[in-house]
């Protein structure tokens, strides 16, 4: 498996919030919803995404914006318009001085906003919960990334366009699968920008040395790395292998195998029905108890706990 193909396994989504949006300016939407990632997807005229730190990102027909969360941001037809909703966490809908917007801004299917035949439409998908994304993915991705038209042309945006207000059987599965695929298919056009910023082991790679070891964790993350023997197979010496790892990645050789190990563990757990001891096998460690107290240590939770946080 290649790096790109790994770190895009990730998005799992599992009844994401799906819809559509139409609005006449002047409008503004404020976005505290906690979620891991949201995709915005400009279909019709112009739209701001003004995060509280970070530069805002203006959005023409065509254009894609991918938000990381947790933190907030507001969506608007300009920085100065006042935000008129607060959408917080679980898709729950507010107006900014607290009261619920029952169902005011409902347009139909899938369809929110202020008026059906606005001139500002567009498509948001959003991972509601954080076992849906890959953490491994989120540490990747800048808090706010966009994709202009010009370098982004997705066939997938009009199928989804016309997918997002159907009312079948089976419907928000099929929109789940079409959200993996447009977040997957924009972070590969993102990732292959110069201008991109992918983390230090993905630049890695090109490397002779640094990538050669970086390959043999991540495909084979169960046997019993040690310096020594990483540094025998890429024809150094283990200071010169530590020193230049750790140049090139930003953390020593060692620590990237457990993050990696961990972060393996994590995706098994949030998507497999394995047992801990299993899983432990596959990634590396010699039991259940060695895994469940690193894993502990890095996440902050037990593995129970995380698989059932991600179920």
């Amino acid at each position: 498996m290649d790096a790109l193909a790994g770190l895009l396994e990730g998005p799992r989504a599992r009844g994401a919030f799906m819809i559509r949006t139409c609005f006449e300016p002047p409008w503004s939407i404020r976005v505290e919803d906690r979620a891991p990632l949201t995709v915005m997807v400009m279909v019709r005229g112009d739209a701001w995404v003004i995060p509280d730190d970070g530069e805002r990102v203006r959005l023409r027909p065509g254009d894609l914006a991918i938000a990381r969360g947790p933190d907030p941001y507001t969506c608007a037809d300009d920085p100065g318009t006042a935000p008129q909703a607060l959408i917080l966490p679980g898709a729950e809908c507010r107006y900014p001085d607290g009261r619920p917007l029952n169902g005011s801004m409902d347009l139909g299917v899938r369809t929110w906003g202020d008026r059906i035949d606005g001139s500002a439409v567009m498509l948001i998908g959003t991972y509601l919960w954080q076992g849906e994304v890959s953490g491994r993915l989120l540490s990747a991705l800048p808090p706010l990334l966009s994709l202009p038209a010009e370098v982004w042309n997705c066939p997938l945006t009009p199928y989804l366009l016309e997918e997002i207000v159907r009312d079948e059987p089976g419907q928000e599965v099929v929109l789940d699968r079409l959200l993996d695929l447009l977040v997957i298919a924009a972070l590969r056009a993102w990732f292959a920008r110069p201008e991109a910023e992918p983390p230090g082991w993905y630049a890695a790679l090109a490397d002779p040395v640094v990538g050669r070891v970086l390959r043999l964790v991540q495909d084979h993350p169960a046997h019993p790395w040690t310096v020594a023997s990483l540094a025998a197979k890429a024809g150094v010496s283990r200071a010169a292998l530590a020193r230049r790892f750790t140049e090139l990645v930003g953390e020593p050789p060692m620590t990237y195998l457990t993050g990696w190990r961990l972060a393996l563990a994590a995706d098994a757990l949030r998507d497999t029905d394995d047992t801990l001891e299993a899983i432990a096998r596959k990634v590396g460690y010699g039991s259940a108890f060695a895994l469940s107290s690193a894993f502990k240590r890095v996440y902050g939770v037990s593995p129970q706990e995380h698989r059932m946080r991600a179920s």
